[in-house]
């Protein structure tokens, strides 16, 4: 029997069989030919395939068609049903087709409930969403129970849920009494404790002062540690200080110590007492006219020590430091800076020397006349620079000239023959052509030129290798002094 089978009306393809390598088609009509007795197949829905159960053959399906795209068809897609849920949708048709070819639909849950899944779908020419969504309750964890004490839960775990802790008897609630289950799944707060109410006993000791040590501006000092005791079971877990440590050096002014206990439940208790340290000062001292003090410590504490200097060109007259004394008053009285005076009628160079000791420093210039070409510079650059000479303590020895013409002096005082003749031996100085030497306060020869030399250049050499700490400081305080 042949059996003819037509698939046309349903709007697929017919299937294919092949059978001894033929195919038999007419017109738009696919038709399939079993020899074989009719048998209703079995369709296996998707697969594509099904098999004839009479001869084991297979029988190959082709994919459908798609179905023809229709924007005006109200329900091409199921409609959305979001449980605990909405879902939102816009049509290109208008308000009425929620479920048309074309459909975006934004999904939401209600409150207590988070959505899992696409948060916007759209309905597909295949009839179907373009995604799946669901709503599921929020809940928060179980909250552990808390030692010596116990909660109670409006709503158990769901959102909204309030828990309220409380503790057993002689216990205290210490953190957060509610805690309310949040939208993030999260408890409010945190976890709160019960402890023990009964804090320990403690007791500082007094409150001292002290006085500061000589040219110090610190007190060291001692005390016993605090004493103690747990008025419940008698443990002390710890007992903490806030502030330095017994035998610490304290500055000036008051300090607060802190010691604070702990038992074994946690309660805690503190006590404090109060170190004063004072510091004996003098009066200020003022510096002298043409001079400068440096002092020791704080410069007016019990011990500190003031040493008076003077500028260049100026000498110390009286004693040259006072020290702050404990009863508040500074030792000797204080000196003046008098102008220098250089005694010249001395016998030799190297009385003329000991004058200038660590308190001048020389620049010693030779020339073979007064009509020097390089002496005449010099000396017109270093007169246009008396201010920064006196500043870095420079005095200027000139040498001039011819026995038994040469002459000798420092300033306006001059020089006599046989001193002048000695300092040319001591500095190896020529009269055979222009040369100078730079001397430091204690005597050394630092520097020689062969030609003149431009004050900057003096300076710079004298600010950056002679200066003391001293001098450089007060240097500082006074860079702008000659501008």
């Amino acid at each position: 029997m042949v059996h003819i089978q037509s698939l046309e009306q349903t709007g697929f393809r017919t299937p294919q069989k092949r059978m001894s390598g033929q195919l038999i088609q007419r017109g738009a009509l696919s038709l399939l030919f079993f020899l074989t007795p009719a048998v209703t197949p079995t369709w296996y829905t998707g697969s594509g395939y099904y098999p004839d159960e009479s001869n084991n053959e297979v029988y190959t399906e082709e994919v459908p068609q798609a179905p023809a795209l229709d924007y005006q068809v109200p329900r091409w897609c199921y409609t959305l049903n979001i449980q605990d849920g909405e879902a939102t949708c816009y049509s290109p048709r208008g308000g009425n087709y929620h479920s048309s070819l074309g459909t975006r639909c934004e999904l939401s849950c209600d409150r207590g409930f988070r959505l899992i899944g696409r948060r916007s779908v759209q309905c597909l020419p295949s009839r179907h969403w373009s995604g799946t969504a669901y709503c599921r309750q929020m809940r928060c964890h179980a909250l552990p129970f808390i030692t010596s004490g116990t909660y109670t839960c409006t709503n158990g775990v769901l959102l909204d849920s309030r828990c309220d802790y409380s503790c057993s008897s002689g216990y205290h609630l210490e953190g957060d009494r509610s805690r309310i289950c949040m939208e993030d799944g999260q408890w409010s707060g945190g976890e709160p404790v019960c402890v023990d109410i009964d804090p320990p006993k403690i007791r500082c000791p007094h409150s001292r002062e002290k006085m500061a040590e000589p040219e110090k501006l610190t007190a060291r000092v001692y005390w016993d540690p605090p004493l103690v005791k747990d008025s419940a079971d008698g443990t002390i877990t710890r007992v903490t200080l806030r502030g330095p440590e017994p035998g610490s050096h304290f500055p000036e002014g008051e300090h607060v110590i802190r010691y604070t206990a702990y038992d074994r439940a946690y309660n805690q208790a503190s006590c404090k007492f109060i170190v004063k340290v004072q510091v004996r000062r003098c009066p200020t001292l003022k510096p002298p006219q043409h001079g400068y003090l440096t002092c020791t410590s704080a410069g007016d504490n019990y011990g500190a020590t003031c040493e008076y200097h003077c500028d260049g060109g100026y000498e110390r007259q009286g004693t040259p430091s006072r020290v702050c004394q404990s009863s508040r008053q500074w030792s000797g009285l204080p000196p003046i800076c008098a102008p220098m005076k250089i005694n010249v009628n001395v016998n030799s160079a190297a009385g003329l020397l000991d004058q200038f000791y660590e308190k001048q420093r020389l620049l010693i210039i030779s020339a073979p006349d007064p009509s020097n070409r390089y002496y005449k510079m010099q000396i017109s650059m270093l007169q246009q620079s008396t201010c920064g000479l006196d500043l870095r303590h420079v005095t200027i020895i000139e040498l001039v000239g011819q026995p038994p013409q040469e002459v000798g002096r420092i300033r306006e005082q001059q020089l006599s023959a046989n001193i002048i003749e000695e300092l040319r031996q001591f500095q190896r100085l020529t009269r055979s052509y222009f040369n100078m030497v730079l001397i430091d306060k204690q005597g050394i020869d630092r520097e020689r030129y062969m030609e003149p030399i431009t004050p900057e250049e003096i300076f710079t050499f004298i600010d950056d290798y002679l200066l003391s700490s001293q001098e450089l400081t007060q240097h500082r305080k006074q860079r702008d002094i000659c501008e």
